[in-house]
């Protein structure tokens, strides 16, 4: 399954998704020029990649903290910046529209630094794991991590709270492709469900699996800690 937009449209501009969106195409697109030498030079490139991804050895041993923050702004590549920014497209702006465009970027942001340290738990505690599910887990904490899905994976969580029954138009492959509009609550549900079995069953690894689930259930636990009063208050002044 693959969204193609929700068909909810949000009350308000959705100004901080949209620049979260910039920037994290402007800064990929400057990674990728300058390591493929088009613009500045190779060095660049190195250089980001050596002081702005996020290695959990270091954050362990307390160096370079600030990659849990910067980490978030980074991708592998084309296909995964994109994923990302479609995912973020699609359900960051109703989500903004709850939490208000400080209280998202605060959500946003938070959300991230959840989803990094769940990941960091996941590979010191990976032989812990690996015994208790009897699948192999990456246990190699200089493997360094990039890119949104954590704090994308939140606003995934927070948007099925706030919006379980709205419809995302999907295109569902099943031979040939059909497009429907799906509930929320079973689209976000099957790709949360996704996320646990390919813990269990991804053999080539290389996607830090328990950032995504960490930050989804982060994003759960926000928008009914701190979102739901905010979204009745808004439905009732707008009639809903």
């Amino acid at each position: 399954m693959f969204p193609i937009k929700d068909l909810n449209r949000p009350l308000k501009t959705p100004h901080v998704n949209r620049l979260l969106l910039v920037v994290n195409i402007v800064i990929f697109a400057v990674y990728w020029l300058s390591s493929e030498n088009i613009f500045l030079s190779r060095r660049f490139a190195s250089n980001i990649e050596e002081n702005f991804v996020m290695i959990p050895e270091n954050i362990m041993q307390g160096r370079q903290l600030y990659t849990l923050f910067t980490s978030m702004f980074m991708h592998a590549g084309w296909l995964h910046l994109l994923g990302n920014i479609l995912y973020l497209y699609i359900f960051g702006d109703n989500v903004e529209d709850v939490f208000g465009h400080g209280g998202y970027l605060i959500f946003y942001i938070i959300s991230g630094l959840v989803a990094s340290l769940t990941h960091i738990i996941s590979v010191l505690f990976a032989p812990e794991i690996d015994n208790l599910i009897g699948v192999p887990q990456v246990s190699d904490l200089t493997i360094g991590v990039v890119g949104a899905s954590g704090a994308i994976s939140a606003v995934l969580g927070a948007y099925l709270v706030f919006y379980p029954t709205a419809r995302i138009l999907t295109a569902v492959f099943y031979g040939w492709v059909i497009i429907v509009p799906l509930p929320a609550i079973f689209f976000l549900g099957f790709w949360f469900l996704m996320q646990w079995l390919l813990v269990f069953f991804d053999i080539t690894g290389g996607v830090a699996y328990w950032a995504h689930i960490g930050g989804f259930i982060a994003g759960m636990i926000f928008a009914l800690v701190f979102g739901r009063g905010r979204k009745k208050t808004g439905d009732s002044q707008l009639g809903f």
